[in-house]
């Protein structure tokens, strides 16, 4: 689908207003890594340690040996623009690579128009929620960028892999659904256990066990198209429900939506497949090993020890969110000695991307 292009200035307001709501979002993730520092050693997992959770009907089964379509969910600002050109110069690296089951790739923009990425992304425009349907919660758009993306448009392969726009692929990814059963990420912070009370809200006592709530996002979620077609008007319904309750939004805070794709996913009867091998998050995961994806979701501080510094800016720094107004230079500065592999490889990546993809800088000038 094409449009016009159409970038607007952006102003210093904005800017100062999105600076603080990601200041907001960075400082309820650091609340949690000490956690998350002391539930995983970051080492590399080995195959048999890789799925924390599987239906027992299905390790009888091989995996589904069928291509899926990879759909990113993403909006037209500088911010989420660059790091979608960075995503999607490594799947079309691994796309064709032994091991891959990749097929065809789609940005589902929710921002109601075309950009300036049209002829370089594949890319299917969908509306945004209603004005102030989301207040201010720009991912409840995600779940309605799903429904109206499936309902329009056409989608060959058989499975979908949901994707957001700060994942790079660093291993050729298989199709690791079984038949009827996705597969997704285990989020340390995701506990539908330990909040059983929210959560019947939305999924009451005769649905059955808390435990059939899967500790996920949408995000990644490997998933025959078909289910998701089921799952995903409830996801839409569940995630402005949630919004719409004060105890909920104030315990779900910036991962509410994730909440209710597991919720959602969980009324529908579906069960995920769960992968610690599906994606790292460095820094806290020190290896690449043979997981598959890397979410640079959180900033990766050093001194130049190669020490990590707490929630606390360091000498050297990656950080999407330093670059909010605009792409990162090409060249960033490699860590110092000392810094985990998982670091120094996905700078490695960016670099790498920000060098070969035409015209790096020029959506500075939007």
């Amino acid at each position: 689908m094409t449009g016009r292009k159409n970038m607007g200035r952006v102003s210093p307001f904005f800017l100062v207003l999105l600076s603080l709501g990601f200041f907001f979002a960075t400082y309820n993730l650091l609340t949690l890594v000490i956690q998350y520092k002391n539930s995983s050693s970051g080492n590399g997992l080995e195959l048999s340690d890789s799925i924390a959770n599987m239906p027992h009907e299905v390790k009888r089964l091989g995996k589904s040996n069928l291509r899926y379509h990879v759909g990113l969910t993403a909006t037209d600002t500088p911010y989420s623009q660059w790091q979608c050109r960075i995503m999607y110069y490594w799947y079309k690296k691994m796309k064709d690579m032994p091991g891959s089951d990749m097929g065809k790739f789609t940005r589902i923009l929710h921002s109601g128009k075309a950009d300036n990425l049209m002829d370089e992304i594949p890319t299917f425009v969908v509306d945004p929620l209603p004005e102030g349907l989301d207040r201010g919660y720009i991912v409840l758009n995600r779940p309605w960028a799903f429904v109206q993306w499936l309902e329009k448009a056409t989608i060959d392969e058989e499975y979908i892999l949901m994707a957001e726009p700060d994942h790079i692929f660093v291993n050729p990814l298989p199709n690791l659904a079984h038949g009827e059963h996705p597969v997704g990420y285990p989020f340390f912070y995701i506990k539908p256990t330990e909040h059983e009370k929210i959560i019947r809200k939305f999924y009451p006592e005769e649905r059955g066990p808390v435990t059939n709530v899967d500790p996920i996002g949408n995000s990644p979620v490997i998933i025959k198209k078909s289910i998701l077609e089921e799952i995903s008007p409830t996801w839409v319904n569940i995630s402005l429900r949630m919004k719409d309750d004060h105890e909920t939004d104030k315990a779900f805070g910036w991962v509410l939506e994730m909440y209710a794709y597991a919720v959602a996913s969980a009324l529908h009867g579906v069960h995920h497949i769960l992968r610690k091998d599906f994606m790292i998050q460095p820094p806290w995961d020190l290896e690449v090993g043979k997981r598959f994806i890397i979410h640079y979701t959180y900033g990766c501080d050093y001194n130049l020890k190669g020490e990590l510094t707490y929630g606390k800016i360091g000498e050297w720094r990656f950080d999407k969110r330093s670059y909010l107004s605009g792409p990162p230079p090409k060249n960033l500065s490699l860590p110092p000695p000392g810094v985990p592999e998982s670091v120094v490889r996905l700078v490695k990546m960016v670099n790498e991307a920000t060098a070969n993809i035409p015209g790096w800088e020029s959506i500075n000038s939007s």
